[in-house]
């Protein structure tokens, strides 16, 4: 279970550092920083695919998506005695992403492009500056186990150093580079965790919508992103996973109703929503968006095969408040088998989320542009250090 989250210098986190429990609820206000906190927690996971440069790319690269304000704010700014004022070092900017659990660590820092000596389109590009993997729940040299500085990458054994790669790509992680099961075994164990990371986001619920549509199914134990295979996904469940805990989700949000899924001698899978007082199910061509999505959640919530983390933003949308009591009945039932990070600005859910006693809340605020965690301090802050 991952127990710190650390961002440096990402769009509105300065500088943060997160405790994590096994449920974890992420609030604040408008504007506040929740979709950052996300953003930059699928970047991360981004690094263990290979795609954090061009996740990077599609924010606007990383100037765009660099902190915007001072690297420091003093005092006498805070008074409004002097204007902010920067004072960042040109041309030694980092992007740093980090976690940690009790066992093991990461951290990536990423940085611009040095101008090359001949003419290049690809000046802006952003680089992996460094990486490390260490043992125990924060950095120090002496618990390091592999570190990338550049082009290099070195794994210790035992006290001493061996080099294992010289030429790694600027613009690739040492995830897709030396995830070697003899030389770097701590690499691919890092990246597999990573991978398994799960994020759901705004489903799509529209006309043209797949999970409205009749699709060719497969044992489903981990519905897509997109949810277009959610008929697959819930008889999945059905079949080798809680049917009774699908059941009663969908007779605590709709009583009295039920699903089935009919398979068409030519493999399509089609979703059936009997409800009570009515004389024929309905398709998921006729479901309302509301109805589609909490299904959608149910099928993710429940999957059979659960992530090491599982991160889902803001699953209130489209959904009746009465709905969202079962909704949180469900993130409760997942935090049992996966850590889960839930970002929400929905009283009511959070609310219900609150009730369950071992949910650890993050109150996001905004002072000067910079995100803080409300009510953090030095002695609540965990212990981290990056890598120099």
């Amino acid at each position: 279970m991952l127990k710190t989250l650390a961002i440096s210098n990402y769009r509105s986190l300065q500088e943060i550092v997160m405790p994590l429990e096994r449920l974890n609820l992420v609030t604040g206000g408008n504007g506040s920083g929740k979709s950052n906190i996300y953003k930059a927690l699928r970047l991360l996971a981004e690094t263990a695919s290979g795609g954090v440069i061009s996740a990077l790319a599609k924010e606007g690269g990383l100037e765009s998506t660099y902190w915007a304000g001072p690297k420091a704010i003093t005092n006498a700014m805070r008074r409004g005695d002097v204007d902010i004022q920067g004072n960042q070092k040109i041309g030694n900017k980092r992007l740093k992403l980090g976690f940690a659990s009790d066992d093991f660590g990461y951290s990536v820092a990423l940085g611009i492009t040095p101008p090359v000596p001949y003419p290049s389109a690809f000046n802006l590009d952003p680089e992996i500056k460094r990486e490390s993997i260490w043992q125990g729940n924060h950095y120090r040299p002496a618990s390091a186990l592999v570190e990338r500085k550049d082009a290099m990458v070195k794994v210790r054994e035992g006290r001493k150093w061996q080099v294992v790669n010289q030429h790694v790509p600027m613009y690739e992680s040492m995830f897709t580079q030396v995830a070697d099961p003899s030389k770097a075994p701590e690499v691919l164990a890092m990246r597999e965790y990573v991978k398994n990371w799960r994020f759901y986001d705004h489903f799509r619920t529209d006309v043209d919508a797949p999970a409205r549509q009749p699709q060719l199914g497969t044992r489903t134990t981990v519905m897509s992103h997109d949810g277009s295979d959610l008929a697959a996904a819930l008889q999945t469940i059905i079949e080798i996973g809680d049917e009774a805990g699908l059941n009663e989700a969908i007779d605590q949000a709709f009583p009295g109703a039920n699903i089935a899924i009919k398979v068409s001698e030519d493999g399509l899978f089609s979703l059936l929503f009997q409800q009570h007082g009515l004389l024929r199910p309905l398709t998921g061509k006729e479901l309302s968006d509301g109805t589609l999505r909490f299904l959608l959640w149910v099928a993710a919530l429940l999957t059979p095969r659960p992530p090491s983390l599982m991160v889902i933003n803001e699953p209130e949308t489209s959904l009746h408040p009465d709905l969202l009591p079962a909704l949180a009945k469900l993130i409760i039932k997942a935090s049992q088998s996966t850590q889960v990070w839930v970002v929400s600005h929905s009283d009511t859910l959070i609310s219900e989320l609150q009730y369950h006693g071992e949910c650890h809340c993050i109150q996001l605020d905004k002072q000067f542009g910079q995100t803080l965690i409300q009510g953090q301090d030095l002695l609540t802050t965990p212990s981290w250090h990056w890598p120099s």
